[in-house]
């Protein structure tokens, strides 16, 4: 059962209508104030992630060579061009007039699509449910997305609450994957993805306060490589070093 990837699409959905309708109730500085407040959320859950890792030369060489190959073949580009052909597509069925500029809506819309649906925090959320049936960081991150809605609402209005549809078939397709793949996995491997998974949202973190903008989804091939790699350094490195 998908909790929580249902309940973080339900999540946005509410927190976008909540934010279109009664966002103007908010300050600025209640805004921007509670967004640093989400930012440590996210940090708190990557730290509880990467505690329990087993193998950690394993999760940080993943976690660099997979942010290289990202950054080679400029994942974080593509996946902004995909948010802007998923905006066009939201434009056609809510059409908004926000009290912002033309191209300063786009670009915003755009970033929150990438943060709702292609976040590290969300993929590894949806692959940790789909693995091992704990909801837990889905809907952490549920109680973070619906905030960060109703926050973006006020300004962008109702387009914000349909992005839970494509974030909820994106969420879905990764569940079902991991349970393809959880059959071939060992502890071990679990506990050094959910590691990789916490520097995601470490970064993800770092990013939401606006201390440093980590490139985060250029960070996502890590949760590619870091099962394998786990695997390896168990079965073959290792035994080699005792």
């Amino acid at each position: 059962m998908p909790t929580g990837v249902i309940v973080n699409a339900l999540a946005t959905l509410l927190g976008g209508i909540f934010g279109a309708l009664g966002g103007h109730l908010f300050s600025e500085d209640f805004k921007d104030k509670i967004n640093m407040i989400f930012g440590a959320c996210s940090m708190g859950m990557g730290i509880y992630a990467i505690a329990p890792m087993k193998n950690m030369p394993v999760v940080i060489f993943a976690v660099i060579i997979g942010t290289a190959f990202g950054l080679l073949i400029h994942l974080g580009d593509r996946i902004d061009d995909g948010a802007r052909l998923m905006q066009k597509g939201i434009g056609h069925i809510i059409k908004t007039k926000p009290d912002m500029p033309e191209k300063e809506f786009t670009a915003t819309l755009v970033t929150i699509i990438v943060l709702f649906c292609a976040s590290g925090t969300g993929i590894y959320g949806a692959l940790t449910n789909g693995m091992t049936g704990d909801a837990t960081i889905l809907i952490s991150k549920s109680i973070l997305d619906f905030f960060t809605a109703a926050i973006f609402a006020i300004n962008l209005g109702y387009v914000v609450a349909l992005i839970a549809v494509p974030q909820f078939i994106i969420l879905y397709i990764l569940f079902l994957l991991a349970g393809v793949i959880f059959p071939l996995t060992t502890p071990t491997m679990i506990f050094d993805f959910k590691a990789a998974g916490g520097f995601l949202m470490l970064a993800t973190g770092f990013r939401m306060i606006k201390v440093k903008m980590f490139p985060t989804a250029d960070m996502i091939p890590a949760m590619v490589l870091v099962m394998p790699l786990s695997w390896a350094w168990t079965n073959w490195i290792a035994p080699l070093l005792k």
